[in-house]
This record gives structure tokens, C-alpha cells and sequence, in this order.
């Protein structure tokens, strides 16, 4: 209803009337009690993209996409801004490149992706992901290209094909090099200092090969002369972008000339036994230029126990994680690569465990007489295949018949698993059986494993006790999870999460206990929910497994409240006490997913001090959505504070949310459609001197200037022409040197329009003048600072008006940076700055006064005008 009555209002030719209108609308929005207010408050994500990093240039491709290239090494930063209430959580992926990449995922507004030292494979498109469950997603994405340039590997082939039977042999030889890069490389081959072309005689051939790995240029000599015998240098180029420099390599091509050749000492597999020292050694026997010979391990790199000389590798103690293959690869760029392994294997033996299978056949689940039955013993070996398993019954060793079996690779177990395998139980054969695992002439332990088969013998049961089915505990205790298990042998129990695919709180998706217990240290919210536990298969039965279910409840804190920061707080002040008021706003996160909220805890420090002041909020029925209020009085002008808020239930204190509040002057206009800064009020409209800038700018009049200023530069009066009007002017006179900066910083400017103009008034004249530029500084986490307006040199004895439009994509501030020139007559004031909502006017605009100023002659002018479409709505409420 209000936009359709401003509109008519303006249709009426009573613009003032609709601007009236619009403060009316803004200063009751600030009025209306919060819970009137309710879900409202509530707004979609919106996202957006900027980088600030060592970009080597940003630019748009021909389908108008972002790419942002970059040079392998350097630093990749991307900042994802974003708003929305509640706070949107970010997260950033990516594809191409390594598609499975992910990176942080985070709920900090304007979460910064900051990648050092970007590698190849981490270019691709980058998409942030801003989600706060309220309506969708909102997802930006830009491409990063990453440039880079390896050093070339140049590699030389040589064939030998009869061509006149046994009397004429053809040599010939391919120099291949190969680069890999981004952009693709540019190639260049030389012989000596002479640079080759393609066909340039019948012995040379320079082409590029199919289906190759990288880039790749090959030099053919034909029919080897002896003029072919030389130095041959390939250089690659990707033309200088990011600064990348060419590079290239050199390769001497002999008439002994040959790939490398080797031999080892030990055979392809080598089995060994803990402790033991052992050397492979590795020798040459053949190869021009001298191969370089390499050892490697797989998996994983050499072991620490090891040392390499020449071609020969000595692992000193052995250990069983020092199994492997052993790789010995000699390399000189001539023909392919050498290479010989060696398959490493150290004995051991590891976790006996068995199992009982009732008779399959019959689907059986239990041991009953007359039935087959299998006792299957494994252990978990290096070499596998080298293990002797003996069975025992009784202490004796077991007497093997036509009902006493002994199978080994049963399909249905793990491989070389023994079994023993009953036919036809009888009550003779009831007794204890016991597997031994033996490495015969090995220094390795025996394993063992007992197994009692026996009328008592009977297969597992599984069930939570009573009361035990949910466990209610509170955040940051201890809770224990029971299941019972009733049977002989009882198997281990494991336990795993059924509604969540999540890690048990140890980082493995299961455990295994003994006992039936999972016991979980200090619980957190995120360790809520069912769990499972099931009987194991070894160690016990090999049935279906038993199963039960757990139910975990953990009674949480409250979560953090979110302070709303998607639309201006007010800010109060009182001008004589030199204090001013702040109203804080929030909602509250998940609420009932937790105890009622009964208070909150407020703490606010002044950021100088250490001491904060503690007050409690009480609240009445919190809801998801209800925006809270709360005023902060008495705040010291123009200190900053910290503010800690903390929801309190009767479980305790819940998570704290902390915000900083800064001091920002209010801007007063004069009248509600007048918001021109005319710089009349000492406090200069909210505007700021730089720290980090080399000198300020002055506010002054004709009344307060310096008598003793230079002649032929500043303006004698501000736009006005009245000796009493003051401006914004700096002083280009010593201590001033050339090229030092003023740069004055208005307010923080909230955004509530897409297009904005900024208008103002400027006077540079002097025959010295520097440069007058207007900036735009993007408040996120770190200030990002626009260039949009600039102008130099002398432009006469006259105010002029520039017009610039800007669009800034969030919460913004503008900047007037003033440069001196070469010398002291380089004055620049500004007056009357203006920002207005919508596109800068078509056609400059008539002054509010024509004014000659004295001994000028000259009246008024407006300089260029930069803008777009005029838009009737030019009122916006700047705080």
C-alpha cells in the first residue's frame, strides 16, 4: 500500500510529500514491538563473489564468464559475501581440476577462501554455496584458471630398420620434448645457436605427434649425418603471462649415444624375517649419458630405517610395515627408463580368529547331533599363502577320517582360511579344538585359537536391558550404551550409527567392544541419535548376525543467538552528554530444540578496557523467527564495544554470540529532502580523516582561511559565495611533498538501492594541481577500496559539478582523495556532496546558485556529467 501512495504522491507533483511518506514508513518499521514482527524478520541468502589475491588479471571470457587467473604458487583468495537473516552458513566447492576437492565450510558471514601456494589441479570453478533455510540457496561461482609453465623433458629415441638387406642400415633419431602448461606452450628447437625450422633440409623433420601425455614437439633426424652429432636445445614459451619466463633444456647428441641398462642381486621377491639388515643393490650396465639411478617405495616413501648409495639400498631392522615394492629406475633421457622391483615381503602373523558354521545345507542355525558342522581357523600372515595350520582336539592332534575333514580356500571365507569340517555330528566329538598357526623354519610365534564345541554350545542372543533402550544424558557428560549378548562362545559386539552417516566419536564408522558397552566421553548435541549394535561374525557364529538399537539423547545448551544485521540498528545519540544508545537486535537459533530459554546474558566491554558490564534480558516464550530488541544506553562517543550475548535454560549458559558495536556519527540534514553535506557542522556529516593517509583535509571558510595562503589557488569562498559557507580544502604548501594524499572517509552507507549518484562540487585551480579522485570502499572483512571518479590538473577559478554513479554491491563508503602536485599552488576544496538514490541525470543539472566568484569573472559551471537514466526516487536516508 505505501509504495502505490508514494507513487501517486509523486504522480501529484508532491515529490516532498512522498519522501515525508517514506521517512514515515522507515520510523515506524523502527517503532513496531518485535514480536509483531515474527517470522518476518526471516531473509533468503544472497551471495556474491569478489576476490583479493595475486591475480594476474580478472577479465570476462566471450560466454561472459568470470575468470580469475592466477600463476601456480601464488596466493588465491576469494571472498564470498553474503547476507541474509539468520546468518547464511558458506560453503565452498569446487569442479574441474580435482573435481573431489572440497574446502571449508563454515557459518562465518563473508567466509574468505584462502588458498597458498594454488597448484594446478586447485584451478577449476569455484562455487559458494550462502544457505540459512530460508528459501534457496544462494550459489555464485567464478573460474579460477591457473598458469603455470614446468621445465621441459627433452628425450632421445633411436630406431634401425634395414632398408638394402643386410649392406645399408638407416639410423634414425627423434629428439621428443615434452612441457606441460597452461596456456599451451610455444616451441622453439635450436642446434647450437641455429634455430631449426621444419624441412629446412632433408634431414630434419619438426612435427607434433598424436595421443601424447603434455605438450609435445618432436625434432626427426633423418638418416643420421655426421653433422646430426651436436648440441640441441628446445625452449618453450608461454608468451610472458603472469611474468612466467621462457625456459629450456639441452640435450648432446654423441655417436655413443645408448639408453641405460641394468641388473640386480636379489631375486623379484624377497621374503625376510623381522629384524634382519637387508641391501639390494642395483648396477649399471649400460646407458650415454651416465643414468641417474633411483630407488622408490610403493606404498608410501622409503622407510626411515633406510639409506641409499649409488644403486645400492640397505634397510637396516627390518620392520613389517617396511613390506613393499621396491622400484630402482635408472633415467638419462635416452630410450625409456631402466627400471627393476623387487616385491619385499616381512613375515608375520596377526589376529587369530574363528568361526562356527552349523550345517548349511539343512539351514541350520545351531549345533545338533547327526548334522555337519565347520570349525574354520584364519590369521591374517606374510606370505599368506606360507602359513601351516594343525589342528588339536583335546590337547592331542586331531585324528583325521572320512568324517574328520581338513579344507583350506573355502569361497564362502576370507582366503587360505583351514577348516574342519564334521561330518555327521556325534556326542564322541564334542571337545575342545584348538588351531595352530606356525611359520615352519622362521623365527615367527605360533598363533592359536580355541574353540569348545559342546552340547552348551549354542549361537548368540542379542537384546538391550531394560530401561536401557534410550539414554537421556546432558551435554558434556559421560554415557554408557548397553546390549546384552547370551550364548557360547559370545562374539564381539560392534557398533555403528544408523541415522547418521557419521563417524563413531573415535573417527572410525564402527567399534568393537567386548563387554556390549560403547562408552561415549563428554557428549555433544551432534552425538545424538540411534545407534546399533550386532553380534560379529568370527570369534562366534558365521549366522545372520543379531542386531539391537540404542537411543541416544543428549540434552544440549541453547544454541548461539543471531544478531540481525541485514538492516540498520538505530543509533541514538545525545549531543550534550556526549554519550549515545544502541538497539541491539537478534533472533534466537533453533529454539525449540533445546530447554525454554529463560534469560539471556548481556555482557559489553568497551574494547579498550577489560572490564564488561553484565546485565540479564528476560524473556518471556521464545519462537523461531521473534525478533528480540534490547537498547544499549550510556555508550561513550566515540568508543567501540564488544557485545557477548549468551542464552541461559534451566541446563545452564548456552553458546555465546559476540558482535562488535562501532561508533558512527549521525548525519543531520537540514530538512528531510535536503541531504546534501554542505560541511557547515563541525562534525562535517559523519566524514572521517584517514589515519593511514600522509596529511588531512582542512574545513575552513573565508573568514578562518589563512591570510597568508598562496595567491592564484583555493577558492575565495565556498559555493555559496558567502564569506561565512565553509568547504573541505587542502593545503599544498610546505611540509606538503609531491604526490602526498588526503583522503577524507564518509559514514558506513547501508545498501537499499541498486544505483546511487554521487554529486558534489570541486575547485582545483592553481597551476600546480595534483589529481581530485572519489573512491568506494565495500565493507567486508577486509575493506576493498574502488577508483570510480578522477580528475587533474587546473580547471580554473570556478566551483564545477561532477555526477558519478556507483553500484556497490553491499554496505558501502565513499572516499575524497585529494593528491599534490608538484608544487605549492595545487589547492583542491570539494563542497556540497550529495548521494541520492538511482542514476545520475542524463543532462547536468542547473545550480542551486549562480555565483561570480571575486576577481574571476567567471560564474558557475558543471563539468562532465557520467550517469545513467533519471530516476524520480533521489531521497535516500543516510545514517
Amino acid at each position: 500500500m505505501l509504495p502505490g501512495l508514494l507513487w501517486l504522491l509523486f504522480l501529484a507533483g508532491d515529490e516532498g510529500a512522498a519522501l515525508k511518506m517514506e521517512m514515515i514508513c522507515v520510523l515506524f518499521l523502527s517503532l513496531v514491538p518485535a514480536y509483531s514482527r515474527g517470522q518476518g524478520v526471516y531473509a533468503p541468502a544472497q551471495a556474491q563473489i569478489i576476490h583479493a589475491g595475486q591475480a594476474c588479471v580478472v577479465k570476462e571470457d566471450n560466454i561472459s564468464e568470470r575468470v580469475y587467473t592466477i600463476r601456480e604458487g601464488d596466493t588465491l583468495v576469494l571472498q564470498c559475501l553474503v547476507t541474509g537473516h539468520p546468518r547464511p552458513q558458506v560453503r565452498w566447492t569446487k569442479t574441474a581440476g580435482s573435481a573431489s576437492d572440497k574446502f571449508q565450510e563454515t557459518s562465518v558471514l563473508n567466509e574468505t577462501l584462502r588458498i597458498e601456494k594454488i597448484q594446478r589441479l586447485q584451478g577449476g570453478r569455484y562455487y559458494c554455496k550462502a544457505e540459512n533455510g530460508v528459501g534457496v540457496p544462494a550459489i555464485k561461482s567464478i573460474r579460477v584458471d591457473v598458469q603455470y609453465l614446468d621445465e621441459p623433458v627433452l628425450t632421445v629415441h633411436q630406431t634401425i630398420s634395414d632398408v638394402r638387406g643386410s649392406f645399408y642400415q638407416e639410423k634414425t633419431v627423434f629428439l621428443r620434448c615434452t612441457v606441460n602448461s597452461n596456456p599451451p606452450a610455444r616451441f622453439i628447437w635450436k642446434r647450437g645457436a641455429e634455430t631449426l625450422s621444419h624441412s629446412q633440409d632433408n634431414g630434419v623433420d619438426i612435427y607434433e605427434p598424436l595421443y601424447t601425455q603434455g605438450e609435445t614437439k618432436v625434432l626427426k633426424l633423418k638418416n643420421l649425418r655426421p653433422q646430426d652429432y651436436a648440441s640441441y636445445t628446445c625452449q618453450v614459451s608461454v608468451r610472458n603471462v603472469c611474468s612466467i619466463p621462457d625456459k629450456s633444456i639441452t640435450f648432446q647428441l654423441t655417436n655413443t649415444t645408448a639408453p641405460p641398462a641394468l641388473k640386480l642381486s636379489v631375486n623379484e621377491t624377497l621374503v625376510v624375517n623381522p629384524g634382519d639388515n637387508v641391501t639390494m643393490q642395483c648396477s649399471l650396465t649400460g646407458g650415454d649419458p651416465q643414468p641417474e639411478v633411483l630407488w622408490s617405495h610403493s606404498p608410501g616413501p622409503l622407510p626411515p630405517n633406510s639409506l641409499v648409495q649409488g644403486g645400492n639400498l640397505t634397510i637396516w631392522r627390518i620392520r613389517v610395515e617396511d613390506s613393499g615394492y621396491y622400484n630402482c629406475t635408472a633415467i638419462n633421457n635416452v630410450g625409456n627408463p631402466a627400471k627393476k622391483t623387487v616385491n619385499l615381503l616381512v613375515r608375520s602373523m596377526k589376529n587369530a580368529t574363528f568361526q562356527i558354521t552349523p550345517d548349511v545345507i539343512k539351514e541350520s542355525e545351531t549345533i545338533q547331533l547327526g548334522q555337519d558342522l565347520k570349525l574354520s581357523c584364519h590369521v591374517d600372515a606374510v606370505p599368506q599363502e606360507k602359513v601351516v595350520y594343525s589342528w588339536y582336539k583335546n590337547g592331542k592332534p586331531a585324528r583325521f577320517s572320512d568324517r574328520l575333514l581338513i579344507t583350506r580356500n573355502d569361497p564362502e571365507l576370507p582366503p587360505v582360511t583351514c577348516s574342519l569340517e564334521i561330518i555327521d555330528l556325534r556326542f564322541s566329538d564334542y571337545g575342545t579344538y584348538l588351531c595352530v598357526a606356525t611359520f615352519q623354519g622362521a623365527p615367527i610365534p605360533d598363533l592359536s585359537v580355541e574353540v569348545n564345541i559342546s552340547s552348551e554350545t549354542v549361537p548368540p542372543t542379542i537384546s538391550v536391558p531394560k530401561g536401557q533402550s534410550a539414554i537421556t544424558v546432558r551435554e558434556g557428560s559421560r554415557a554408557e550404551l548397553q546390549c546384552e549378548v547370551r550364548g557360547k562362545p559370545k562374539p564381539p559386539i560392534i557398533w555403528s550409527r544408523v541415522d547418521k552417516e557419521t563417524p563413531m566419536p573415535s573417527g572410525t564408522m564402527t567399534v568393537e567392544t567386548y563387554d556390549g558397552k560403547l562408552r561415549l566421553e563428554s557428549v555433544s548435541r551432534e552425538m545424538s541419535g540411534t545407534y546399533k549394535c550386532q553380534t560379529a561374525r568370527y570369534n562366534g557364529f558365521n549366522i545372520r548376525p543379531r542386531e539391537a538399537l540404542v537411543q541416544l539423547n543428549v540434552q544440549s545448551k541453547a544454541y548461539s543467538p543471531e544478531f540481525y544485521y541485514d538492516t540498520p540498528n538505530p543509533t541514538l545519540s545525545q549531543k550534550q552528554s556526549k554519550n549515545y544508545s544502541y538497539i541491539l537486535q537478534w533472533t534466537q537459533k533453533e529454539p525449540d530444540a533445546v530447554d525454554p530459554i529463560l534469560k539471556y546474558r548481556l555482557e559489553v566491554r568497551q574494547l579498550a578496557q577489560r572490564n564488561a558490564i553484565q546485565t540479564f534480558i528476560p524473556v518471556q516464550k521464545m519462537e523461531k523467527g521473534l525478533l528480540l530488541e534490547h537498547i544499549l544506553p550510556n555508550l561513550k562517543v566515540p568508543q567501540s564495544y564488544e557485545v557477548r550475548l549468551t542464552p541461559i535454560t534451566s541446563f545452564g549458559a548456552g553458546d555465546m554470540a559476540a558482535r562488535i558495536i562501532r561508533y558512527m556519527e549521525p548525519i543531520n540534514y537540514p530538512s528531510p529532502t535536503d541531504n546534501t553535506c554542505r560541511f557547515e557542522d563541525e562534525k562535517i556529516c559523519g566524514f572521517v580523516q584517514d589515519k593511514m593517509d600522509n596529511f588531512d583535509w582542512t574545513r575552513q571558510n573565508a573568514l578562518t582561511q589563512n591570510p597568508k595562503r598562496t595567491v592564484n589557488t583555493g577558492p575565495p569562498t565556498d559555493i555559496s559565495g558567502t564569506p561565512e559557507g565553509y568547504y573541505m580544502f587542502i593545503e599544498a604548501s610546505r611540509p606538503r611533498v609531491t604526490g602526498d594524499k588526503a583522503r577524507l572517509i564518509s559514514p558506513l552507507y547501508n545498501i537499499t538501492a541498486k544505483y546511487y549518484c554521487v554529486s558534489f562540487y570541486y575547485h582545483m585551480y592553481g597551476k600546480h594541481i595534483g589529481s581530485l579522485n572519489l573512491l568506494v570502499r565495500v565493507r567486508n572483512k577486509r575493506a576493498i577500496d574502488t577508483q570510480v571518479w578522477s580528475l587533474s590538473g587546473n580547471r580554473g577559478n570556478m566551483w564545477q559539478q561532477a555526477h558519478v554513479p556507483i553500484n556497490p554491491p553491499g554496505p558501502f563508503q565513499i572516499i575524497f582523495e585529494g593528491v599534490r602536485g608538484t608544487s605549492y599552488e595545487g589547492d583542491i576544496a570539494i563542497d556540497d556532496v550529495t548521494l541520492k538514490k538511482g542514476d545520475c541525470p542524463r543532462k547536468p543539472i542547473g545550480p542551486n546558485k549562480a555565483v561570480a566568484l571575486p576577481g574571476s569573472g567567471v560564474s558557475i559551471q558543471h563539468g562532465p556529467c557520467l550517469c545513467g537514466p533519471l530516476t524520480f526516487f533521489l531521497f535516500v536516508l543516510l545514517r
